[in-house]
């Protein structure tokens, strides 16, 4: 058997393994972890790990990202806990039932809502085509980029910490902007009627761009179920050039769909950071292993195009995340979360699944 840890935190890659160290430690010379509590905190998945360490009991509490599996046995007998280091929790939402489940909803606010804007400047700006012209200095054949003023219309989708951060970012450029949202009452009167909310059939009418910062929700039974929500139908159904950017999940928006009309003309712009079926769209751009999912032959297009720098496409791995501030914070975060489990004997967390009335 081998050595029996307090937490293990699995998929803990760069700066983040020093931070959650260091979270921890402090967390010790504070007094809110016991002084004997000890972590492992390893850059492998949890299947990976444990396939090297078979003898390994899994603590009560672990904190794992995307590409860990939980094993169903893991989750037999006593009541275990769940953090997942990642703002969205698709990945572990149908374990609310059996596990307290715990996601990061604060850590990476500004560093993905600027990652939207990133990839809107990219997409508006022509960034592909006028980074070529400087080879030749060509000054005359350019297409023109498109301003970001008030006469553009800009709809955020999904407008929780991260939505309203870039709805707000989105002002402050000087375009006109509204939301569209499942939680529309709730959440005007959260934001005091500060946000204007229209409906989804609405916002395809009058929007020049559209950024998706919903959360990924694929338990069919649940009002928030947005698995392929920005279809081909309903794509085509927005003004021709679009401009359309995600940052939170691929499988809200299908690749196949976004090549279709980007091909079409439909779409004059697409940003991204995120792709459908990652575990096997991964295989597939890493170790060349087939596949005949045509949203994952389609993202893989697409990376060809921003890559070539063909066409006003523009992608990234999922890194919105990955600034220098959100790195420190999510261990922060994560530590929290480990601190209010110890403080409620391993019970529950102080905030966890499910957030919202399914």
């Amino acid at each position: 058997m081998g050595k029996k840890y307090n937490i293990i935190h699995f998929e803990a890659l760069g700066a983040e393994n020093e931070h959650l160290k260091d979270e921890t430690a402090q967390a010790i010379r504070d007094g809110l972890l016991p002084k004997e509590f000890t972590s492992l905190v390893t850059d492998e998945t949890l299947q990976e790990y444990m396939r090297e360490h078979p003898d390994t009991e899994l603590p009560d509490i672990i904190s794992i990202k995307t590409h860990s599996k939980v094993p169903e046995e893991y989750l037999r007998g006593a009541k275990k806990s769940i953090i997942t280091r990642s703002a969205g929790y698709d990945h572990v939402e149908e374990l609310e039932d059996v596990a307290n489940v715990a996601s990061l909803r604060e850590y990476c606010v500004n560093a993905v809502a600027q990652t939207a804007m990133k990839l809107l400047y990219d997409t508006a700006g022509c960034l592909n085509e006028y980074t070529l012209n400087a080879a030749t200095f060509e000054r005359m054949k350019a297409d023109s980029f498109i301003e970001l003023n008030e006469e553009r219309v800009a709809t955020v989708f999904g407008v929780g910490k991260i939505g309203k951060h870039i709805y707000d970012l989105l002002r402050a450029n000087g375009l006109t902007v509204q939301a569209v949202d499942i939680r529309e009452k709730e959440l005007d009167e959260l934001y005091g009627h500060t946000v204007h909310f229209v409906s989804k059939e609405q916002a395809a009418k009058n929007s020049d761009i559209i950024i998706n910062s919903m959360n990924l929700t694929r338990i069919p039974e649940s009002r928030f179920y947005n698995v392929g929500y920005f279809s081909e139908e309903y794509l085509r159904s927005c003004k021709k050039g679009l401009i359309f950017v995600n940052v939170t999940r691929g499988e809200i928006a299908p690749e196949s769909a976004i090549l279709k009309l980007y091909e079409e003309g439909h779409l004059s712009g697409f940003g991204t950071d995120v792709f459908s079926h990652e575990d096997e769209f991964t295989q597939f751009i890493r170790h060349k292993i087939y596949s005949n999912n045509p949203d994952v032959l389609a993202g893989k297009y697409l990376i060809d195009i921003a890559e070539a720098r063909t066409g006003n496409i523009y992608v990234q791995p999922h890194q919105g995340f990955n600034s220098d501030a959100a790195a420190k914070a999510k261990a922060k975060d994560a530590i929290h979360h480990v601190t209010a489990w110890y403080r409620n004997a391993g019970t529950h967390f102080e905030e966890q699944l499910p957030y919202y009335a399914m």
